[in-house]
């Protein structure tokens, strides 16, 4: 791997951790007086705009192509935009942007489609209210909140919006305009049908009440009727001294009678009995009430609920009476209404009844079908409307983060963006003067600068979720190796590791390629949480299942059945008996089995040493392996940084020590494999440091080896110190060069000392003491951890060979113990049900959970074991001012 040299660029490198700060080389070595000449430029009068090219987001999380790629990828031979490279980011510089008014708001709204500018806030202290196009942002959440109330009023009526996007002539004004009047005559519309819905239901209620209170009337009367007949016929039987003197009293005065009112209506069928209760307890017991429930639930009039009810009347006397009923009503939300007593009028309320309620039907119907117009109208453009809404708000708040010039007539941006999409802006900023007749162009400067850049890596729908498993540990400092380039192959790869087995690797591919093939489709709808990460992650699924398949046939493992897949086994038995034998009874008759595992190993007595063995040695290989990737990195970091600090007493002793240890470990292995020797590697690596001086015996694989290990315990003691002490005193003479040589920075070369300046700009006005002792602690921890570290890690690497055969076993256990024990039987539902157990144990074991487990232990392994070696990952993401990217996040 060959690094290209640091990009041009006219600010210092990114900063660094204050202990590596302060030993990296002046910033005066970074750029030249050509890089500075050629990056101040303007566009005061900017060329003529070209074919520009449009972004493309692909809908779906881990599916969408970036801000730019596909200009990039249209941008042809003219060199504006460089091909794609994921080992560094792209090279990144802060500009300024002077807009005049008049153009602003265009010029931020091609901004936002070309996507990739991010610009900064420059006017942070101050608050919402206090910036310039406060009232338009309020404007726009008003607009926003007409809207929202649309999105519910077509909820309700089940009225759906139409998914199609098409252009609207509408500005912000006429559009505000619009929406005021749709919501005043929805308003309207919507009001008076809640009248005449309230209207509707008093009425049907006065309907149940004529019915029953009628009935209440009417049975009493046929009751009374009956009771006067049988008293006049007993009168008429009966005839003594007395009766006259009976009749006499029987005659009352009218004058005397005492006059009975009534009350009727609906009360909750829940509060019945306490609303009887306490009419009784108010006017003790001088009332008679009459309760009877109504069939079915009826619709409330002022909350519009079914509710269950019952239908009472009450005849009190007096009004002091009649008070106290009115207000035990109101407080029980007892509807009351009138019933007249003569039986000709209670027909005609209920004649008038009936022809009320259906002139509010039809009334009401005509309504909802206005209403329903109003919404179709506006659900046609409703996600036309929704995007000019939130497009407007977007652009108001960017302009928020502009500050505004002293003669305010212009506007001052500054924000970062790629090197590559130079041109691409200034076409931009051009188009915008001239679609908006501005008489004054907008300008664009590069400005220098000592901030860290943002880190914006071009990604597409394959490499995307690769990325976002790099950036879930930490974002990349600016053009920092970056480990997202080989986790593409060492992700997948150490998961098949852990997961071979080419039956199920199949499995997985054809879950994955469904979701490939029909990507277009899935990427178009909504998925849930599980779906949505699985769509997502599908190239990375599909690649762990490609490798699946590679390991598996290694391992030579079918859902755990061995096949002779590229030629006969090697080994046959030396009698009938030795099927179950070590391999001492197996015979080799052939050449050695052509790829993987021989299948005899399978079924066999030694199978499970065997494989113990191979796993565990072939974990160890794979693991020193990564880590010295992870070593050989950092030494291109420290190149690309040009920080020979880190080279000479970091990645020289770092790589000394790893390998002067499990690099000869790793070595043995591959002796003993290719000699076939039956040396105890456990016992040479122990005694390699508890009696270097003894003699190897047995344990000697190739001669003088008793000399090399003593040179490379020598190497690992030396590199320890190493490590540890030189650096911090390189760093505090670097330092001191540094500071002391500041006052003479203008003797240097012009373009030097204007870099010089302009990095240690801070550090004049701000400058930290250097304490050598906290370097000293920090790299003292830093040694003690790798030191560590790299007995841990490499022991960490042990899990491929564990999960490999738990995963090996488990399948084993299901086809031995379930699919062949079931067909032992001659029962077809046995057979059937041994089959479907199988199939649920493999999906849901070994295709679902293991998948899970082999994917997080490969995750911890790129953290944590290889990611480490090199990988800072304190860097911030580019994020550019795009109405794309900002649509799928609200999406």
């Amino acid at each position: 791997m060959v690094d290209n040299p640091p990009p041009v660029s006219p600010f210092s490198e990114p900063e660094r951790k204050r202990t590596d700060r302060s030993g990296r080389r002046s910033a005066r070595r970074r750029a030249t007086r050509r890089d500075a000449t050629r990056r101040r430029r303007t566009t005061s009068a900017l060329p003529s705009p070209r074919a520009r090219a449009r972004t493309e987001a692909d809908a779906g999380r881990f599916g969408r192509v970036r801000p730019g790629t596909a200009a990039m990828a249209r941008g042809g031979g003219g060199g504006c935009c460089p091909p794609m490279d994921l080992m560094r980011s792209e090279a990144m510089q802060l500009v300024q942007v002077i807009i005049p008014t008049e153009s602003a708001h265009l010029t931020v709204s091609y901004l936002g489609e070309l996507g990739l500018l991010q610009l900064k806030d420059l006017n942070a202290d101050k608050s919402p209210f206090q910036r310039t196009y406060a009232a338009q942002i309020k404007r726009c959440g008003e607009m926003a909140r007409k809207l929202r109330f649309f999105k519910e009023q077509m909820s309700k009526a089940g009225i759906s919006t139409s998914a199609q996007l098409t252009e609207i002539s509408l500005d912000f004004d006429d559009l505000e305009i619009k929406l005021g009047e749709l919501e005043a005559e929805l308003a309207e519309v919507n009001a008076n049908n809640e009248k005449l819905k309230r209207t509707y239901n008093e009425l049907l209620e006065y309907s149940t009440v004529l019915q029953k209170a009628g009935e209440f009337f009417y049975s009493a009367q046929r009751s009374a009727a009956a009771q006067q007949r049988e008293m006049e016929a007993n009168q008429s039987g009966e005839s003594s001294l007395e009766s006259p003197l009976l009749e006499q009293d029987t005659l009352t005065d009218a004058s005397k009678q005492v006059k009975l009112g009534s009350l009727s209506g609906l009360v909750p069928k829940e509060k019945a009995m306490a609303f009887e209760r306490i009419l009784f307890r108010a006017t003790r017991g001088n009332i008679f009430l009459r309760q009877e429930s109504v069939d079915e639930p009826v619709t409330d009039p002022v909350s519009g609920e079914k509710v269950a009810k019952n239908a009472f009347v009450i005849f009190y006397s007096g009004d002091r009476a009649k008070a106290k009923i009115l207000k035990i009503c109101d407080a029980f939300n007892a509807n009351r209404y009138p019933f007249p007593e003569d039986v000709a009028r209670q027909l005609h309320a209920v004649q008038e009844v009936s022809a009320k309620i259906s002139e509010l039907k039809a009334t009401i119907d005509m309504g909802l079908a206005h209403r329903d117009n109003i919404l179709k109208n506006i659900a046609s453009e409703f996600e036309n409307w929704n995007r000019l809404a939130n497009k407007e708000k977007i652009i108001y708040h960017t302009l928020n983060m502009l500050s505004v010039d002293v003669t305010k007539k212009c506007l001052v941006g500054e924000g970062w963006s790629p090197v590559f999409a130079t041109t691409q802006i200034q076409d931009a900023l051009q188009r915008a003067t001239l679609d908006s007749k501005s008489q004054v162009g907008s300008i664009f400067q590069v400005l220098n600068t000592t901030e860290s850049p943002p880190t914006y890596f071009q990604t597409n729908k394959f490499t995307s979720a690769f990325q976002e498993i790099v950036d879930a540990y930490g974002i990349a400092k600016y053009q920092e190796a970056n480990p997202g380039v080989f986790t593409i192959v060492t992700f997948p790869f150490l998961f098949a590791v852990m997961f071979g087995d080419w039956g199920h690797g199949i499995c997985i591919l054809v879950s994955t390629l469904y979701l490939i093939i029909r990507e277009k489709k899935f990427a178009s709808q909504k998925l849930g949480d599980i779906m949505e990460m699985m769509f997502g992650g599908r190239y990375v699924i599909m690649m762990m299942a490609l490798f699946s398949i590679y390991t598996g046939l290694i391992y030579n493992e079918f859902f755990s059945v061995p096949f002779e897949l590229f030629g006969k086994s090697a080994y046959a038995c030396r009698d009938p008996s030795c099927g179950d034998a070590a391999t001492e009874g197996l015979l080799k008759v052939r050449r050695t089995y052509p790829f993987g595992v021989d299948p005899v190993w399978h079924g066999s007595r030694s199978e499970l040493p065997f494989l113990n063995s191979l796993k565990m040695k072939m974990s160890i290989l794979l693991g020193v392996a990564q880590m010295n990737l992870g070593i050989v990195i950092s030494y291109f970091n420290a190149k690309f940084f040009r920080n020979s600090v880190n080279v000479w007493y970091q990645f020289i002793p770092q790589l000394i020590f790893l390998n002067s240890l499990f690099g000869y470990l790793s070595m043995l292995i591959i002796i003993k494999w290719s000699t076939g020797a039956k040396a105890d590697l456990y016992h040479t690596m122990i005694y390699m440091f508890l009696s270097p001086t003894d003699e190897l015996g047995e344990n000697q694989l190739f001669p003088g080896q008793k000399t090399v290990q003593l040179v490379l315990l020598l190497l690992a003691l030396v590199s320890v110190p190493w490590m540890l002490i030189p650096k911090p005193f390189f760093l505090k003479m670097e330092h001191e060069r540094r500071h002391q040589g500041q006052q003479y920075a203008m003797l240097q070369s012009t373009d030097d000392s204007v870099v010089a300046e302009m990095g240690h700009h801070n550090g004049s006005n701000h400058h930290e003491e250097f304490e050598f002792s906290e370097v000293f602690v920090h790299q003292l921890i830093h040694t003690i951890e790798f030191v560590l570290g790299a007995v841990s890690n490499t022991a960490s690497y042990l899990r491929l060979w564990a999960l490999s055969l738990a995963h090996s076993e488990l399948s084993s256990v299901f086809y031995d113990k379930v699919l062949l024990l079931a067909f032992g039987y001659n029962n077809i539902l046995i057979r059937i049900a041994g089959i479907t157990i199988f199939i649920c144990a493999t999906v849901g074991v070994l295709l679902v959970m293991e998948t899970l487990s082999a994917f997080l232990h490969a995750l911890r392994l790129h953290w944590v074991e290889f990611q480490n070696k090199f990988y800072e990952g304190d860097g911030y993401k580019f994020a550019p001012f795009s109405f794309a990217l900002i649509s799928e996040e609200e999406d």
